[in-house]
């Protein structure tokens, strides 16, 4: 199995990284929208996409996803969000059947994000973390918080 991990930098990639455990002993690499400082085991493998903020940016991060799935063809994508999470899916479902995971951040107690909004409707498998949030995701699986 090959996985890729779709995150923004900052709070989404900490938190995905908690799970590392979990996907280490698999091939696995990293789609980042922003550079950043990388720990010794992402730099061989993450890939920078354009950071995109709800603009036409978008559709090039489309692309660019589209490209790198084209050449690392994942079996499933794990995401805590946020901005690059969504083209990821689109892509991944649309065009190359990748199983998507996403995990809806812990800093969302009452309210949704808007990510989590959408890939609601992208994720094979969408998880939330606080009790609060079941009201917005009936159909989705709670299972405590990552930290």
């Amino acid at each position: 199995m090959r996985i890729c991990i779709v995150s923004s930098c900052g709070g989404h990639l900490t938190e995905v990284r908690c799970l590392k455990e979990i996907y280490d002993d698999y091939k696995h690499f990293y789609i980042l929208n922003d550079l950043t400082l990388l720990p010794e085991d992402m730099k061989e493998r993450t890939f920078f996409i354009t950071h995109s903020e709800r603009d036409w940016k978008f559709f090039k991060n489309l692309w660019e996803v589209f490209i790198i799935f084209l050449r690392e063809k994942p079996d499933l994508m794990l995401s805590t969000g946020a901005g690059p999470a969504v083209p990821a899916a689109i892509i991944g479902r649309l065009f190359f059947g990748v199983h998507v995971v996403f995990i809806e951040s812990i800093t969302r107690i009452y309210k949704p994000s808007l990510t989590g909004r959408l890939m609601y409707f992208l994720a094979n498998d969408f998880f939330y973390q606080w009790k609060t949030l079941e009201e917005f995701f009936p159909k989705a699986k709670y299972d405590g918080t990552l930290i």
